[in-house]
């Protein structure tokens, strides 16, 4: 008879617990060899033992009982609360349950006055139109408004199902601190960058005026010029490019003009800027350079779609104009190219138009190569400040934290090590996974004869790196790269224009309006400041 002791330490909240869930869950591959039947039969049959009902057995064991004594009153931490130091804590947890709801309150009615005037004046104009050129800029104010509305809604204590298991409650205790976890470190980091651009306003000013005034002059000017001469030794349409250099050149004077009659308002655009950054945090700044980013390169924008247009008709009537010497046809309805017998007339007037546009395609090929090289590094710039926004609303900061405090919190997958191994005439003890050679030769001469009938072993677990932790954070983020560098090779090449931006979608970005009467509204407040005050106790408790 066999008879196995499993050792285990018993899971506490905030300090371990055991946990199955791998970090990477590998897909099972297609064996192309034929299995045999009885390997098909071993997988039907149903393990002898539910290690998922065993890991939320153990990790239940005693979660019950300390939920029920911090239901019943806290009898372990009555006592406590005759220290002084403890009073003390317990009179600063009120007045913040007071002041917390107030300032949370005061916000949540200014939110809702923005709100309703916003939605007042959703049908103008005015607001239609800034809503497409600060899209960026709505979308992020957007999530810090659902932020500060649903903090005490997410802060509430989810009952008692949630303490029923130390991993339940682990991952409950995640969820709710991750929210004001971003939204603390996004403050942080727009006051650091609103403080130095306050210090340092004046000089970013004119860095930026100059920098603009330099891409201006030594880049668009003289690459138009440039494009109209004879560029890298390429002979091209004279007249052709006359034409879209002194388009390009009147463009690039007119935007440069309204510039300079502007760039006395950019001083109080700085300031603004850092304004935003100290009191709702990094992003929403972030969001507006992207918005002004764009409307900075206008002029940019709009001559590489023009420039575009020219070359993907160009490119789509040589494509049709091929077909028909081939004697083909494009069928738009099966999608597929079709016989079909042009008339001699046809042949002649395609002939006499593939000629001329075949000659003038290197010429608009180099325009429009310049313009996509500058439309790209643009869009390159934006959504690197893009994936920064998204990164700082992505980042888990309350499990690093976390895991840089207690690594045993982040459990991934269980093994056994052998304490010991008795049998009736032999007794091993093997710690830390640790034996001789001359135990271990023995212990494989005498294996046939004694069979074990004690094995003790421990109970561990694996625990997960920071990577791992992170990264799963970082997918939604960094999913749409490569479809984006895809798409937007292919735009380059047909001349099609592509978007530029990710359109990545923040969590926050999908939750509706809130709207609850003020006092509701401070109430919730309230509660969940006294939620988070009976968590502290509780987890002092234990």
């Amino acid at each position: 008879m066999f008879t196995y002791v499993v050792v285990y330490e018993i899971p506490v909240y905030g300090v371990h617990h055991f946990s199955l869930n791998l970090w990477k869950s590998y897909k099972p591959v297609k064996d192309p060899v034929m299995k045999p039947k009885w390997v098909n039969e071993l997988e039907k049959n149903q393990p002898l033992l539910d290690l998922d009902t065993v890991i939320l057995a153990i990790n239940s064991a005693a979660a019950a009982r300390l939920a029920l004594e911090t239901r019943v009153g806290f009898k372990r931490s009555i006592s406590v609360f005759f220290n002084i130091s403890s009073r003390s804590i317990a009179f600063m947890w009120q007045v913040l349950a007071i002041f917390v709801p107030t300032i949370s309150t005061l916000f949540y009615i200014a939110l809702q006055l923005f709100h309703n005037v916003s939605s007042f004046g959703s049908k103008t104009w005015i607001y239609t139109t800034s809503a497409r050129v600060f899209c960026t800029t709505w979308t992020q104010i957007q999530i810090r408004c659902c932020q500060i509305l649903y903090w005490p809604i997410i802060l509430q204590d989810n009952g008692l199902r949630s303490h029923s298991c130390v991993e339940y409650m682990e991952n409950t205790a995640l969820h709710r601190h991750s929210m004001w976890s971003s939204l603390a470190v996004d403050l942080l980091l727009g006051n650091l960058m609103g403080l130095a651009l306050l210090v340092h306003a004046e000089s970013v000013c004119q860095w930026i005026l100059t920098f603009a005034s330099v891409i201006t002059n030594e880049l668009l000017r003289s690459g138009s010029v440039w494009l109209m001469g004879v560029p890298a030794g390429f002979k091209l349409n004279t007249e052709l490019a006359g034409v879209l250099g002194v388009i390009s050149l009147n463009a690039i004077q007119i935007w440069s003009t309204l510039w300079i009659l502007f760039s006395f308002l950019f001083i109080y655009f700085i300031k603004g800027l850092a304004l935003l950054g100290i009191l709702f945090g990094a992003t929403i700044p972030a969001a507006l350079i992207i918005d002004m980013v764009s409307i900075a390169t206008l002029h940019v924008s709009t001559l590489h779609w023009f420039i575009s247009l020219l070359y993907s008709w160009q490119i789509q009537a040589l494509a049709a104009l091929w077909r028909l010497f081939r004697g083909r046809k494009w069928n738009p309805l099966r999608q597929r190219l079709d016989s079909y017998d042009y008339t001699v007339k046809q042949h002649i007037v395609g002939s006499l138009l593939f000629t001329p546009l075949l000659l003038l395609l290197p010429t608009t090929s180099v325009f429009y190569m310049f313009f996509t090289i500058l439309s790209t590094a643009i869009a390159f710039t934006c959504i690197l400040i893009e994936i920064t926004i998204s990164m700082i609303h992505s980042t888990p900061y309350i499990k690093i934290f976390l895991w840089l405090m207690r690594r045993r919190r982040f459990p991934s997958g269980i093994w056994f090590e052998i304490a010991s191994c008795q049998n009736d005439s032999l007794e091993f003890a093997c710690h830390d996974k640790v034996c001789s050679s001359s135990e271990k030769s023995y212990r494989n001469n005498n294996r046939g004869r004694n069979r074990p009938t004690i094995m003790v072993s421990v109970l561990r677990s694996n625990f997960l790196s920071i990577g791992q932790v992170v990264l799963p954070h970082y997918r939604k983020v960094f999913s749409g790269v490569s479809d984006f560098a895809i798409t937007s090779a292919h735009g380059a090449l047909t001349g099609k224009r592509t978007v530029s931006t990710l359109g990545i979608c923040l969590p926050s970005s999908t939750m509706p309006w809130l709207s609850i009467p003020a006092r509701e509204y401070w109430r919730l407040c309230h509660n969940s400041v006294l939620a988070c005050m009976e968590e502290r106790d509780c987890n002092e408790c234990h």
